[in-house]
């Protein structure tokens, strides 16, 4: 059974001096902690037991919003990262809490909207690694993906100055169980750090890399500038206030995925302070 990893680290320098307040993750996207965004994702792909990986100041706030999961069927558990030290520094955090299982990691400042069957046929059917690719204005803000006429990649850059493609790789990863060791395997770069794109391309090199197009249907937000929080916000916030449904409940996505029953759900809805989200848990039609 795959398990899920939230890497929810980092300094958030470009959103000084929004993060001297509170870490990256923990800010609002509109009316909801940008945790809930990616934890969320990982829930509609039915991954209940999940690794949260902050800084030792951070770690204790996300301790007290989530405590162990078992509010919402789900088994949470906590690791540090003292120091900035790269994304695939998070497969070697959590080598212990995976034991020997595939992992999901997905970066904690990554928003998707939309209609996530594509990523629960890759958990199903990953066999190496599994990346998606979106496409860009601005590539070389990212990682990029190249794929040759038939689809297959071809490399995979991490922000390049000249990119080869116009398609990004969002913060969403899907490994096998040989992802820790590969981690660990890993030189740092240039910039100290163990990379995310180092530890995609050592799949690539034997073959095990399958890259999946997001496709039209799925929003990507990422969060880490002023401009992209404020979209992202606004996107969720025209979303909810049109469709009448709310993106990121997890309350809602416990009860429907089957993790939480009917009884616990309106337990959840009583006891919110929020008493327009306790109605709005409250008037969720019965599975």
């Amino acid at each position: 059974m795959t398990r899920g990893i939230i890497l929810a680290g980092g300094a958030g320098t470009r959103l000084d001096p929004l993060t001297r307040v509170a870490c990256k993750q923990l800010l609002p996207v509109y009316d909801k902690p940008m945790i809930y965004y990616p934890l969320s994702v990982l829930m509609l792909g039915d991954i209940r037991e999940i690794l949260i990986i902050s800084t030792p100041k951070d770690l204790p706030m996300f301790r007290d919003l989530f405590g162990d999961g078992s509010s919402l069927g789900l088994s949470i558990e906590y690791a540090e990262q003292a120091e900035p030290r790269g994304l695939a520094e998070a497969l070697v955090i959590g080598e212990a809490f995976l034991d020997g299982s595939p992992s999901c990691l997905v970066l904690g400042d990554n928003l998707f909207h939309g209609n996530l069957d594509f990523f629960r046929a890759a958990l199903r059917e990953n066999t190496g690694a599994t990346v998606f690719a979106s496409e860009v204005r601005d590539p070389e803000r990212f990682g990029i993906v190249e794929f040759d006429e038939a689809g297959r990649v071809l490399s995979i850059e991490e922000k390049p100055e000249h990119p080869k493609s116009p398609y990004a790789v969002p913060g969403l990863y899907i490994f096998d169980p040989s992802a820790p060791a590969r981690a660990r395997g890993l030189q740092p770069s240039g910039r100290g750090e163990l990379e995310i794109a180092d530890l995609i391309c050592s799949y690539l090199e034997e073959g095990k890399l399958t890259a999946r197009m997001l496709g039209r249907g799925v929003a990507w937000l990422d969060t880490g500038t002023p401009d992209s929080l404020l979209e992202a916000a606004n996107y969720i916030a025209t979303v909810q206030k049109q469709g009448a449904y709310q993106v990121a409940r997890l309350e809602e996505i416990a009860y429907q995925r089957g993790f939480i029953g009917r009884a616990q759900l309106l337990e959840q809805a009583a006891g919110q302070p929020n008493r327009e989200v306790g109605r709005y848990l409250e008037n969720i039609p019965a599975r």
